[in-house]
Parts: structure tokens; C-alpha cells; sequence
């Protein structure tokens, strides 16, 4: 296996009030190699986007990426670098895709100009080689006639070319890695169906690595090759797709695929996961989710590790006494 492009090592961005601070992202670790897809899924509010933002250091104040977190892109940790070192980082060696185009677009500047602006700052050309460069990323994510949709501004493209658009912008300067956050959430299923196949190709053909971020676990089946899942701002459980969608190990995992709608032949009703995500300012003691478990117990209310679960890991005390799953589950909810 090759070295990690990125390394992320007890990420905590705290949010610093007059009262207690609130502790969006506490704890969060995980690394990503070259050319592979790490999912994070979870409820709003669980601190995914969060810890996107906070990899790029664009958390605002009173917020804060505290000092004792790591983050490594190659052999560089990004909390040591100054404003005008991440700002060369930036939209350069990695990019980020946000949830809405149409905000994040800038209305009054043309496609062909924003996209030339992170080329021309970060490759140094003039602007002919520049706009052509833009030109040139339109086309590769499938922009029709691209030299002539370079004047046209965000409002004259559909929601679909919007965020074909922010991917050609996000890429144009080939960065190592691609932070997308709900990037097919404003979508139609056919138009998400196209950008999660041109990511997947442009992936293979530019060999970037990528940090999908959704709360569709549809979505994230289909294109990660690991998963994280998130709940109060920490990893409750981590590895291979394909095995935490089939054998879930953590209560949260399980109630999040419980309560994907299914086709059946009769109505069913849909099933929740009982009670919402608290507060940051004041997360439970012991384990985060055990006022919503269906199995918790006394124990639950010391804090769990992260706990080694056949190849993954999961934040459950579960897995030191799996009989009181078995006991639970017999009994019903």
C-alpha cells in the first residue's frame, strides 16, 4: 500500500463562546491514500462538513482547529504552515466542491473568469493560457461547445452544469486531493447519476484521492472504498464499505441503515432512530449515543474507545460484551 496523501490525526475544532465551547469535530483521525474514496455519512449536525473546512483551515471565528490536532498532507502538516502558505495549498494541491453551486458561484463573475482565477494564481500563466485552461476543464467534465459557455455566468447554467462547473474549477489545477461535501445533494437522481460516474472516471484518470461527504449511505456505497460514520463529532465506526453496510458493528451504523426506504410489495412504515443529535455545547457523558440506543447499559455511560470489530473499528462497548446485544435483540425494542 502507498503512503498516505493525507493523514488526519486527533482533529478537534471547538467553537469557543462566552459560555462552554462547543465541540463540533473531537477527536477525529483517518488517513487517505492516492486514487482511493473515503465516505463520511451521518446525521446533520455530526460535524462532516466541519471537518472538511477544518482540513482546509477556513473555520472562522470564535472557531478554532486546536493546536493539537494534525493534519499531514504528504510529509507537511498543514496546522504548521502560515495563512499565505495555505492559501498556495488551497484550490492547488487540494480543492473542495460545496454543497450548493448556485452559492458558491460567484453570480457576477463568468464561468471562464473563476475558473481561470485559481489557474492563473496558482500556475502563474497569463490569462489566454489561463481561460484555454478553463476551456479545456469544461470539456473534461462534459460542458458541450466549452469555448462558448466560458461568458456565460452561473444563472445561464442549469443545476447540473453548475456543479459540473465547480468540479471543472475544483480540479484545474490537478490537486492531490478533492474534499466533496454533499456535492449531488440539490441534484435529481438521473443529474447525481452522471456526476458520481465523472467522478469516478476523472478519479481514475487524474489519480486523486477523495473524501466523499453525504447522508445519502445509497450514494456513498456506490463510490467509497471506505467509510467513516459520524455522530457528536466523533468516529463511531470506520472501514471497508462494502463490510460496514453488511455487518454493521455500532447501534448508530445499524439504526442509519435501518432507516433506508425500502421497495417491498406492501406499505411499510419508515423506521427512525429515536430522539435527534444533541447539542456540541454539551455532548453525554460516556458514549454520545447511548440516550438513543437501543442496547445501552450502565457501562455506556463511560466513554468507549474506538474498538477493533473483525476488520474495522467501532466506538461500542459492544464489543467487549457482545452478549448483551444478543439479549437486547431477543427482547425487541
Amino acid at each position: 500500500m502507498s503512503a498516505p496523501v493525507l493523514q488526519v490525526a486527533d482533529l478537534r475544532t471547538y467553537f469557543h463562546t462566552a459560555d462552554e465551547p462547543l465541540r463540533a469535530v473531537d477527536g477525529v483521525s483517518f488517513s487517505l491514500e492516492r486514487g482511493t474514496t473515503l465516505g463520511i455519512v451521518g446525521e446533520s449536525g455530526c460535524g462532516k462538513s466541519i471537518t472538511c473546512l477544518s482540513i482546509l483551515r477556513l473555520i472562522d471565528r470564535p472557531g478554532r482547529v486546536e493546536p493539537e490536532s494534525s493534519i499531514k498532507l504528504g510529509d507537511r502538516d498543514l496546522m504548521e504552515l502560515s495563512e499565505a502558505q495555505m492559501r498556495a495549498v488551497r484550490g492547488n494541491e487540494i480543492s473542495m466542491i460545496f454543497q450548493e453551486p448556485m452559492t458558491s458561484l460567484n453570480p457576477v463573475w463568468t464561468i471562464g473568469d473563476q475558473i481561470a482565477e485559481a489557474v492563473r494564481l496558482h500556475r502563474g500563466v497569463g490569462r489566454a493560457a489561463a481561460r484555454q485552461r478553463a476551456a479545456e476543464m469544461l470539456g473534461l467534465v462534459g460542458i458541450p461547445k466549452p469555448e462558448g459557455r466560458l461568458n456565460d455566468y452561473p444563472h445561464e447554467f442549469s443545476g447540473g452544469m453548475r456543479q459540473r462547473a465547480m468540479i471543472a474549477m475544483a480540479l484545474a489545477c490537478d490537486p492531490d486531493v478533492l474534499l466533496a461535501d454533499e456535492p449531488t445533494t440539490a441534484l435529481d437522481v438521473t443529474i447525481q447519476a452522471e456526476i458520481l460516474d465523472l467522478l469516478a472516471s476523472l478519479q481514475d484518470r487524474l489519480g486523486m484521492a477523495i473524501v466523499f461527504v453525504s447522508h445519502d449511505l445509497g450514494v456513498v456505497a456506490q463510490i467509497a472504498d471506505r467509510v467513516i460514520v459520524m455522530y457528536a463529532g466523533q468516529i463511531v465506526e470506520q472501514g471497508d464499505t462494502g463490510r460496514v453496510f453488511s455487518q454493521p458493528r455500532h447501534p448508530y451504523t445499524e439504526g442509519l441503515l435501518r432507516s433506508i426506504p425500502r421497495v417491498t410489495g406492501k406499505a411499510a412504515r419508515l423506521t427512525a432512530i429515536a430522539g435527534s443529535v444533541p447539542s456540541a455545547r454539551r455532548w453525554p457523558r460516556g458514549c454520545r449515543f447511548h440516550p438513543r440506543c437501543p442496547h445501552a447499559w450502565e457501562r455506556c455511560r463511560e466513554e468507549p474507545p474506538l474498538l477493533l470489530a473483525a476488520d474495522a473499528t467501532s466506538r461500542c462497548w459492544l464489543e467487549e460484551e457482545p452478549q448483551r446485544r444478543a439479549v437486547r435483540e431477543e427482547a425487541g425494542p
